[in-house]
C-alpha cells in the first residue's frame, strides 16, 4: 500500500534548495528516532525531498510522524520489506540521486549537495559511500579507517577511493545505476546487503566510491537490533553463493560450518537459513567479470592481513 503524506506544517521560509538529491528512510517500529532524524532532514539547507517507507507491524508510525514537513511521500508496504524498503523508495523518487538514510541516521548540512555535485561531475559515478560518524559524541565508525584504505587503485575518472562496500545508510547511488544493478537483493533481505550491491554496480560499469568529505551522522540505540549477527553471516556465504567462484563460497561456507560446530551466537541459525536459501541462490547465481572479481580478491587478502579491521 502506498500513501501520499501532505506536509501539516509549512516549513519556515528559507533560500531555495537543491532539488537534486531525494532522501529515502526505511523504518520499522522506532518512530521516536524516525522523528528525530526527519527533524534533522528538515533543518537541511538543501531542503531534499523525503520518501519514507514504513516497515512497521502497525500505524503507530504513520500517525506519529503525520504532518510533519519533512516528508514528501509515505510508503507502507504490505509485508516488512527489510532493506528492499530502499528499492521501492527509489523507484518512486523522481530526483537523479538519491541518498539513504535509516530512522537513525541523518545527513550533515551540505553533503548532499557535495554529493550531488560530484554525481553531476563524474556520469560514471554510481554511488558514493561517506563517512559516518556515531553517537552524540560524533566518533568515527570503524568503517571509515577500512574505506579510506582500500586498496584497489583510483580511477581518473572517479572522486574518492574506489571501494566494493559502504554502509547502507551513509550512502549516495545514480538513480539509473540503482535501478539498472537491480537494487537489493530479495535474497538477502537485511544485514550485510551492501556487498552485493557494490559488485552489481561494479560488474555493471559503474564505480563505486568513498568520499570522506560527505558525512553522514548515526545514533543507533544502545541496544539496537536482535538477531543481526546471523544476518550477516548468513548473507555473506549467500553473496559467495551468488557472485563469487565455488572455492571462494566453499570456504565461505566451510568457515559457516565450523562455526555453528563450535556453537558460536547464531551461526547454527544462519546455517540453516543459508541452507535453506541456497537452491534460490544457485538460480540466481552469476559470476563477476575478471575486473570486479580481482578486486574483491584483493580485498579479501586485505581483510586477512588485517582482520580487526574488516567488517
Amino acid at each position: 500500500m502506498s500513501t501520499e503524506h501532505a506536509p501539516g506544517r509549512v516549513r519556515r521560509p528559507t533560500a531555495p534548495g537543491d532539488p537534486r538529491v531525494t532522501v529515502a528512510v526505511i523504518t520499522r517500529d522506532r518512530s521516536a528516532s524516525l522523528l528525530r532524524t526527519l527533524d534533522a532532514l528538515a533543518e537541511l539547507p538543501e531542503r531534499p525531498p523525503v520518501i519514507v517507507v514504513d516497515n512497521s507491524r502497525d500505524d503507530t508510525t504513520c500517525r506519529a510522524v503525520a504532518g510533519h514537513p519533512a516528508i514528501t511521500r509515505l510508503l507502507r508496504p504490505a509485508a516488512n520489506t527489510g532493506a528492499l524498503g530502499r528499492n521501492l523508495a527509489v523507484r518512486h523518487a523522481r530526483t537523479r540521486y538519491v541518498a539513504f538514510s535509516d530512522d537513525d541516521s541523518w545527513w550533515q548540512p551540505g553533503s548532499l549537495a557535495r554529493a550531488a555535485d560530484l554525481l553531476d561531475r563524474h556520469p560514471r559515478l554510481g554511488l558514493l559511500a561517506a563517512r559516518t560518524l556515531v553517537g552524540e559524541e560524533a566518533a568515527e565508525d570503524p568503517l571509515n579507517a577500512v574505506l579510506a584504505a582500500s586498496p584497489l587503485r583510483p580511477e581518473p575518472d572517479l572522486p574518492g577511493r574506489p571501494v566494493l562496500g559502504f554502509l547502507g545508510c551513509a550512502c549516495v547511488v545514480r538513480r539509473e545505476a540503482f535501478l539498472s544493478a537491480g537494487g537489493y537483493h530479495p535474497l538477502l533481505f537485511f544485514g550485510g546487503e551492501e556487498t552485493l550491491l557494490a559488485y552489481d554496480l561494479a560488474a555493471a560499469g559503474w564505480g563505486v566510491a568513498y568520499e570522506p568529505s560527505l558525512c553522514a551522522r548515526h545514533l543507533p540505540e544502545d541496544h539496537g537490533r536482535t538477531g543481526r549477527s546471523f544476518l550477516v553471516r548468513r548473507n555473506h556465504v549467500l553473496t559467495t553463493c551468488l557472485r563469487r567462484p565455488w572455492p571462494v563460497a566453499l570456504r565461505a561456507f566451510a568457515d559457516l560450518a565450523l562455526a555453528a560446530a563450535a556453537g558460536r551466537p547464531g551461526a547454527r541459525r544462519a546455517l540453516r537459513e543459508t541452507l535453506a536459501r541456497f537452491p534460490a541462490a544457485l538460480a540466481r547465481r552469476r559470476t563477476l567479470p575478471p575486473h570486479v572479481e580481482d578486486a574483491a580478491r584483493l580485498l579479501d587478502r586485505e581483510a586477512s592481513a588485517h582482520p580487526a579491521e574488516a567488517r
